[in-house]
């Protein structure tokens, strides 16, 4: 097919599905390939999974019916004996949204091999923020850290989660502090059910922005289930973060309200926005809770930890602040990601 303008290129693609493609030669230790670039009829492709790293390959497309030869340009460093598979979870009745019914969602559990321990691995929830963002089946540095230290890794896509249509986008306006929350924990016992590897009684939860919002949640709508938490710029009171963020038109958005340019707040929007925080349910909380925190966030306002450190503090739990002057919102600088890291199994293996 050589030859073959870039322009027909696209349009064969979209004649066959990129999946069909991908699948003829799939190999099973990829759980995602992503199409990097095309140029003429050859496509240029990264493929990786929960236990294999990225890897460049590149392939050309072919004739109908015929399969693509991939050329792998260079192999990963090396690969790791995680286990991983993907749930399919589906809400309770009593936990549907009537208005886009019938709504399922995925989770993504990864862990050590079970052939490397006898024991029961304790499970950390990593749950990602945004809130419409997603865990694909591919290479994440966070899990496989902490899965090469003998934990299991949930990653749960939420109903709101990008990558399951445009209603289950929507099914979270106005339902945050409460569908996610319970779509999270609902992710949480199927794995526990399915997975007799898993320990029920040693579980925390993790994640930044709105993945920490669900984190704080969790441990104050289920302090007794979770043992430890670990959270980076959490939202933990929309009222009070209103006035600081950015992104003022999510705020009302979030919670199920009309947003205008001209909006003043009021009290009804303020009550709503307060209604829906985790700190409703700080005094329940009875888990350890770790703190990482951007001096320079315009997202979320550092103020929003300190709100959480402050009400524990004045309840004597165990809480531990780690303050980056100089980072924003995603803590994405090299040293602050090796530092939360490292506090965070460090953390974890202290109180699971």
């Amino acid at each position: 097919m050589t030859g073959t303008t870039t322009e027909n290129m696209q349009v064969l693609l979209q004649e066959r599905k990129f999946s069909d493609i991908m699948n003829s030669s799939l190999n099973e230790r990829y759980g995602s390939w992503k199409l990097l670039a095309v140029q003429e009829d050859l496509m240029v492709v990264c493929c990786s999974s929960p236990s294999t790293p990225p890897t460049l390959r590149v392939g050309f497309l072919p004739s109908a019916g015929e399969a693509v030869t991939w050329q792998t340009l260079h192999q990963p460093v090396r690969t790791f004996q995680f286990t991983w598979t993907v749930l399919d979870v589906t809400p309770t009745p009593e936990e549907d949204n009537t208005s886009y019914s019938g709504l399922d969602f995925g989770a993504i559990l990864v862990k050590p091999s079970s052939s490397l321990s006898k024991a029961r691995f304790p499970l950390v929830v990593f749950i990602h923020g945004g809130p419409h963002s997603q865990f694909p089946a591919e290479w994440n540095s966070t899990t496989a850290g902490l899965v090469q230290l003998g934990f299991a890794v949930l990653m749960v896509n939420y109903r709101g989660s990008t990558g399951f249509g445009q209603d289950s986008i929507l099914s979270l306006m106005g339902q945050i502090g409460s569908q996610d929350v319970k779509d999270v924990q609902r992710a949480v016992l199927a794995a526990l059910q399915t997975d007799v590897t898993l320990d029920s009684k040693r579980v925390a939860a993790i994640g930044g922005s709105h993945g920490g919002f669900l984190s704080c949640h969790l441990i104050g709508q289920y302090p007794e289930f979770y043992r430890a938490c670990a959270v980076r710029n959490p939202v933990i009171n929309a009222a009070t973060l209103l006035g600081t963020s950015d992104i003022v038109d999510w705020r009302y958005t979030s919670v199920g309200l009309q947003y205008s340019y001209q909006e003043i707040p009021t009290a009804e929007a303020l009550a709503a926005m307060l209604e829906k925080s985790p700190i409703t349910h700080a005094a329940q909380i009875k888990a350890p809770v770790l703190l990482m925190l951007g001096g320079r966030d315009r997202r979320v306002n550092p103020h929003q930890g300190l709100e959480l450190y402050r009400a524990l503090k004045s309840r004597a739990s165990p809480v531990r602040l780690l303050w980056f002057p100089e980072d924003g919102h995603s803590l994405s600088r090299v040293d602050t990601q090796a530092d939360c890291f490292l506090n965070t199994a460090l953390w974890l293996q202290q109180h699971l």
